[in-house]
């Protein structure tokens, strides 16, 4: 990537907190959510487990082993899922999908952190790092509905 400016060396930093600093890693003991997946192409792999109770992601953890942004990604998703409906976690998930494919999303949403990720959709290989999981989020949810 190309950090010329000061917003984009401030998306780096974020990033690599987030790699080095990961929220919410580890495996919840009462999940009733559990999804393992992995990017063949890089050997990126995320284990996410999540707590869903009437319909809200109560909590949410992620194990794996990657790349600063599918680690990062996975600290940034568990963050902004925790307290979420399921639709709303889809919701985020969608608009995250959206943002990695360079299309326009609903910009009215709060991202938080997750707007350091936005760089990423210049580099397609990297959207799968990115997106990993996201996906697995997706998966374990709509299991869930």
């Amino acid at each position: 990537m190309s950090f010329n400016n000061p917003l984009d060396t401030l998306y780096r930093q974020v990033i690599m907190d987030h790699y080095k600093n990961p929220r919410n890693r580890g495996v919840l003991d009462d999940e009733n959510v559990e999804i393992n997946m992995n990017n063949p192409t890089c050997g990126d792999r995320v284990h996410l487990t999540m707590k869903v109770e009437d319909g809200k992601i109560v909590d949410a953890k992620f194990e794996g082993e990657g790349c600063s942004i599918s680690m990062s990604s996975a600290s940034m998703m568990t963050q902004a899922i925790k307290g979420k409906t399921i639709e709303e976690a889809l919701m985020l998930s969608q608009i995250f999908s959206d943002m990695m494919q360079g299309k326009e999303y609903d910009d009215s949403v709060d991202l938080g952190d997750i707007e350091a990720l936005q760089g990423v959709s210049k580099f397609p290989a990297r959207i799968k790092c990115a997106t990993l999981a996201w996906k697995a989020m997706e998966k374990g949810l709509h299991s869930q509905q």
